[in-house]
């Protein structure tokens, strides 16, 4: 079995100077394992290191970081299989959630388990998103 894990390069910009937490948090970005891309929880800080107030950014902002992280491994959206995301305040929050998923997220649709927590890392935070991915030497399997 092989197994590579997955480096976001310092100097990133969609990740910015939040690639610090790997090193400090012991993680790494994402694992390769199996034809399938694992891709650890992303929140919603900015490059800059700043949390936004709103759902839809903070929503935006961690798709992106998987986008980026896919990108990095030649795949796009489409390869995504299975996506968890956890939120803070699930009722209040899931349609603005729903609303900025509903932009980067298109057909074929992983599948998608949606958890409400009492909080994430850092104060502030209302969602984290982990996905995994396929690559293309493993099909992904339509329904007959």
């Amino acid at each position: 079995m092989t197994v590579r894990t997955i480096e976001v390069p310092e100097d990133n910009s969609v990740f910015g100077k939040t690639t610090s937490a790997f090193a400090d948090f012991g993680y790494s970005a994402a694992v390769r394992a199996h034809g399938l891309l694992f891709i650890a929880g992303t929140i919603g800080r900015r490059a800059d290191g700043t949390i936004p107030d709103s759902i839809e950014e903070q929503t935006e902002i961690a798709l992106r970081k998987i986008e980026e992280i896919l990108r990095l491994e030649n795949l796009d959206m489409s390869a995504l299989v299975d996506v968890t995301s956890y939120h803070v305040d699930i009722r209040r929050h899931l349609p603005g959630f729903v609303e900025a998923k509903r932009r980067l997220v298109a057909e074929p649709y992983p599948t998608w388990t949606i958890i409400g927590v009492s909080g994430l890392a850092s104060p502030g935070l209302l969602v984290e998103i982990r996905a995994t991915a396929a690559y293309p030497d493993a099909p992904r399997r339509t329904a007959h």
